[in-house]
């Protein structure tokens, strides 16, 4: 097949798929009028997150027959409108997972002692440590809304700190994991830590916003390494100003980047660019799992 990469994938993936004797151009960084020149010459395309697969592409694309997805959500393309002209669209939803896991213990860490700023405080000539008092991750409730794979490998490390893990998602009725399955309302009401892990869709669209928000306990810990849009970043804010929320952090925004954002102003809210999948080992078993969607296709 005529191969168009168009999102940063692994060397190592690109030198796997021209193994298997496909004709592969890498072409990065395009703009929607760009690729829409260029993509009615190619039979499949291979994106990450930044390259957006929607309908005006798909209508060029006389020849187009795979998508491959290199990463778990599959917000970025059509995927209905595809596959109703005939387009197969595949992702890599195991790979991943640990990356974006580790990310997330990562931020519950950081706004728990207060990491990212007291770094850029001492490096800054000052010494808060009285002010900096954090909470320990041990015997604390952790709150995963969503208990998919990433889910459950947050699950698998949050036990390793002893912490209590409690879970919402309405496709799981049962788990062999030490995981309490609840209701979405009991795990807002009882977890001190609360993280986000589902897509972003019309029915998850700004799922947690002032309501939810409210419902909280009084300096719970929230966290959304999954997707932007699923937080009314609005309603956040409110949290953080009326000191509700102990703290937040977000890897994903509802507009990305977000060029600027009120929650920037609070010592308490850290961020990362969507670091999620984002290492050496994830990318290499993200092209992995590409170099096996095409040998299967």
């Amino acid at each position: 097949m005529k191969i168009l990469v168009s999102d940063k994938i692994a060397d190592s993936a690109i030198e796997g798929i021209k193994s298997l004797g496909h004709d592969v151009t890498v072409k990065t960084g395009m703009s929607s009028e760009e690729l829409e020149t260029v993509i009615p010459e190619f039979e499949c395309i291979i994106v990450r997150s930044a390259t957006k697969v929607r309908k005006p592409i798909i209508d060029v694309a006389k020849n187009l027959k795979l998508i491959i997805r290199g990463g778990v959500g599959l917000d970025n393309i059509d995927v209905d409108y595809a596959k109703s002209k005939g387009i197969e669209v595949k992702n890599t939803p195991a790979a991943s997972s640990i990356s974006v896991a580790e990310l997330t213990i990562g931020h519950l860490l950081a706004v728990a002692r207060h990491i990212p700023y007291g770094t850029m405080s001492l490096k800054n000539g000052k010494w808060e440590k009285k002010s900096l008092k954090g909470i320990e991750l041990y015997k604390k409730t952790l709150g995963i809304i969503g208990f998919g794979r990433i889910g459950r490998e947050l699950a698998k490390r949050a036990l390793g700190f002893d912490m209590n893990v409690i879970a919402y998602d309405p496709f799981v009725k049962e788990t062999d994991m030490n995981v309490k399955l609840v209701e979405l309302n009991e795990l807002l009401k009882t977890a001190d830590f609360i993280s986000m892990h589902l897509p972003h869709t019309d029915q998850t669209h700004h799922m947690i916003s002032k309501e939810q928000f409210d419902m909280m306990k009084d300096g719970a810990i929230f966290v959304n390494c999954a997707r932007g849009g699923v937080v009314n970043e609005v309603a956040l804010y409110e949290a953080l100003k009326s000191g509700k929320l102990y703290g937040a952090a977000l890897d994903v925004f509802e507009k990305e980047p977000p060029e600027s954002s009120p929650l920037f102003d609070f010592n308490n809210f850290n961020c990362t660019p969507h670091l999620g999948a984002t290492t050496k080992e994830g990318q290499d078993r993200v092209g992995d799992e590409i170099i096996k969607i095409l040998k299967n296709y």
